[in-house]
């Protein structure tokens, strides 16, 4: 299923024999190996060499090792250097912290730091409102984490988590003008979690928690909502249910159902998936089975926390047990955000017609995608190499610019599902198929509607 990409992107400098052959030999071996080549530079050449960077792309650091090897068992190369595209992109950060205003004399500096400065912060003092008009409060995020579910490696603490922050902070940049910084907080105590955000609050317009594990992330954010005069946005749970029923919503249209008659798993029940089940929910679907790793979520179910009992509640109506297995049986959407490789196309064949599959999980599915394809109308992954990924970045950083631009003070549900609305909206009737529900990361219209659409719901 995987195909190379750019994520396990090399550059191996090699010497070659000045031969008209060397070339094809070249890209031989790396086909052979496995390997996509995305660029072929002849950087020297010699009467007796060539020296020639070659890049190409792999399946994981283990797959560029071997098409390294396979390099150096063809006669008369010799590799010299073998560099790392992701980890050369990642070198000294990914970000940084530039001057809005030119400091080219005294007279710059008397009005952008003292004596003028005293009169903006007297004025701040006097009317606290001011800060958002007078400093970086007005168009920045704090990016919090604790480090404790990073992507889906784990609790790597604060320091492996930021790259991950870095990266998100470019992110709210690129797509929507939002200066953000991570914070990585070097504790994983929710007392110590909660009061060290609201200590640096003042500074912020929104905070945006990330990779914090569940069931924590849920008494944080809430919490901190109660707290913090600021909206509180847990991505892993609000960007991902954003966008899946933005995503859903065009597969519906696609297949013609309404999500009032419409039976949907899912599968996965920390974060994201407590958070898609509640925004599910405001659209009274038809029913919603809730699936952990202890099988389906159901009333009388023995060890359910207080999370899976308020899911238990409100979702299950026939309150059935069982496995994962039983619980596709008939549905028309099935929803992961679980775990690799849960099922095949077998199991799909069990759904309803015209079936509905969003193996989510990152970087292998619950079920292969070509398998799915066997008896699903609609799949969606969370893969940027087969159609339809549904990717947090199509939400959050147009949500930030909403709440910012509104001087919001808090995120309801009604704010997030008009940003859901938003992002199904770009997908206009001419575009819609069973291939595109959802626009792509780099629709430079998804941002601006969906910071529009936030805006108008925070001010009506």
């Amino acid at each position: 299923m995987p195909v190379p990409g750019p994520g396990y992107s090399i550059t191996v400098r090699l010497e070659a024999p000045p031969s008209a052959s060397a070339a094809g030999d070249l890209t031989t071996a790396v086909g052979r190996a496995g390997g996509v080549i995305t660029a072929f530079d002849v950087v020297e050449s010699h009467n007796d060499r060539v020296v020639i960077d070659l890049t190409c792309n792999a399946l994981s650091a283990n797959h560029a090792k071997d098409i390294t090897d396979t390099l150096e068992t063809l006669p008369g190369i010799v590799v010299r250097k073998v560099s790392d595209r992701t980890f050369l992109v990642h070198l000294g950060g990914k970000i940084e912290i530039s001057s809005k205003v030119p400091l080219r004399n005294r007279d710059d500096l008397s009005r952008a730091y003292t004596p003028g400065v005293a009169r903006v912060c007297e004025a701040i003092a006097k009317n606290p409102d001011d800060a958002r008009r007078l400093t970086i409060k007005r168009n920045t995020v704090a990016v919090v984490t604790d480090g404790s579910a990073v992507l889906g490696l784990g609790n790597l603490g604060p320091a492996a988590a930021l790259p991950v922050m870095e990266g998100k902070a470019a992110l709210f940049k690129k797509f929507a003008g939002v200066d953000a910084w991570p914070v990585c907080l070097d504790t994983q105590d929710t007392e110590e979690i909660i009061r060290a955000v609201e200590l640096i609050a003042p500074v912020y317009g929104g905070i945006n928690l990330e990779d914090i594990s569940a069931p924590r992330c849920f008494e944080i954010e809430a919490r901190l909502r109660e707290k913090l005069d600021i909206p509180v946005f847990h991505d892993d749970q609000h960007g991902t249910a954003i966008v899946v029923v933005a995503a859903l919503r065009n597969a519906l249209r696609v297949v013609g159902k309404d999500i009032k008659d419409c039976r949907i798993t899912v599968c996965g029940v920390g974060a994201a998936g407590s958070a898609i089940i509640r925004l599910l929910q405001a659209q009274e679907p038809g029913d919603i089975i809730a699936v952990d790793v202890d099988g389906i979520v159901h009333r009388d179910r023995p060890g359910l926390d207080s999370n899976l009992k308020s899911i238990a509640a409100s979702t299950n109506k026939e309150n059935q047990s069982g496995r994962l297995h039983d619980a596709l049986v008939g549905s028309d959407v099935f929803i992961g955000v679980s775990a690799p490789n849960l099922f095949g196309a077998d199991q799909v064949a069990t759904m309803a017609k015209d079936a509905i599959v969003f193996a989510l999980a990152n970087p292998d599915p619950e079920i292969d995608p070509m398998e799915a394809q066997q008896h699903a109308a609609v799949v969606a992954t969370g893969r940027s190499d087969f159609p339809n990924q549904i990717n947090n970045v199509l939400a959050f950083p147009g949500v930030f610019r909403g709440l910012l631009d509104a001087h919001a003070k808090t995120i309801t549900d009604a704010m997030l599902l008009a940003a859901a609305s938003a992002i199904a909206d770009v997908v206009d009737g001419d575009r819609l198929n069973a291939s595109f529900i959802v626009p792509s990361v780099f629709d430079n219209t998804v941002a601006p509607a969906v910071a529009e659409a936030v805006r108008k719901a925070a001010t009506s």
